[in-house]
């Protein structure tokens, strides 16, 4: 049973990492707008999702 839903989740991980990829590219390109445009709330809001989709990726690519 171990080995049935270790498969799983391994498929599970490799549909999610491109997903998750495409939100990251998104956010970098919120957070560079907030950047240019010195909006300290929106810069902060990106950085902690990012710093989730980090954490997200971590623990899937392992």
């Amino acid at each position: 049973m171990k080995q049935v839903m270790d498969v799983y989740k391994r498929t599970d991980a490799e549909k999610r990492i491109p997903v998750l990829r495409l939100e990251i590219d998104y956010e970098l390109a919120t957070l560079y707008e907030a950047l240019s445009t010195e909006n300290e709330e929106q810069i902060k809001k990106s950085k902690e999702k990012l710093e989730r989709y980090r954490r997200e990726m971590i623990r899937l690519e392992a």
